[in-house]
């Protein structure tokens, strides 16, 4: 039978990294968790489990993924989040596949999100496919500090297999919030970095084309409060990255 290891990120997440672990029970032979400098029981929760934790300060998505895979000992990686689980369905799937054998290099696995609880199949949250399990050898994840991705030779094509990672993106709205400020203060930096202008109107137009996105083209209004709720913290993001970068755009040009 083939072996993986199974990567975590995690900071002060004592309410989810239990579930997190439970469902890599049987799935995973090996755990490797890169912690950020929880101040709760996280850290303690992943050793009483049996999990090899390593403390690193947090410069980034890409490169905190990148590490934990640098400490992995077996060929294919299952890379997970600590506020995410894998449904019965994936791990048969990850079982299945372990027993049998890899015939691909790379798969993606389907994402279902959850906002305070309720699961969101519009605002482009399902099935929000993932790149989650792969070959070490042929993929790796790049430096992005926000929305990384695995990458990998054109040769390669990733599949598809059966079940859902769970994510809870929040506990509470306001959580959801902070998490979304802290994401596109990222993004902000990434912004400034181009070469493109950004003009006075670009934060306006791109914080209502997110919305927009979200609430017509990619469904919200079917998911009620919740999606107005998303959609519209998809438009004060957006707003707030492009602001942060036109003013840090202007700040590094004096």
């Amino acid at each position: 039978m083939k072996q993986i290891s199974a990567t975590i990120l995690a900071y002060n997440e004592e309410r989810h990294i239990g579930a997190c672990l439970e469902s890599l029970r049987d799935v995973a032979d090996e755990i490797i968790v890169v912690d950020s400098g929880s101040t709760d029981r996280t850290v303690a929760i992943c050793e009483e489990y049996g999990c090899k934790v390593r403390t690193r300060k947090f410069d980034g998505f890409g490169a905190q993924r990148q590490y934990a895979t640098s400490l992995t000992t077996h060929q294919y990686i299952l890379s997970i989040d600590a506020d995410e689980l894998l449904s019965p369905a994936l791990q048969e799937s990850i079982r299945r596949l372990k027993a049998e054998g890899f015939g691909h290099r790379v798969y993606s696995i389907s994402r279902l999100n959850f906002y305070c609880g309720v699961p969101v199949k519009h605002c482009g949250w399902y099935p929000d496919r993932q790149i989650r399990l792969f070959d070490k050898r042929y993929a790796n994840w790049n430096l992005r500090d926000v929305s990384e991705t695995v990458i990998f030779r054109d040769s390669v094509r990733p599949e598809l297999i059966d079940g859902d990672i769970f994510h809870n993106r929040c506990d509470t709205p306001e959580q959801y919030e902070k998490v979304a400020v802290s994401h596109a203060a990222m993004k902000a930096k990434v912004l400034a970095a181009r070469d493109e202008e950004i003009g006075p109107l670009s934060p306006l137009l791109h914080g209502v084309k997110a919305l927009w996105r979200c609430l017509i083209t990619e469904g919200g209004l079917f998911e009620g409060k919740v999606g107005r709720d998303i959609s519209f913290q998809s438009y004060r993001s957006e707003l707030l990255a492009y602001t942060t970068a036109r003013k840090l755009k202007k700040s590094s040009q004096v």
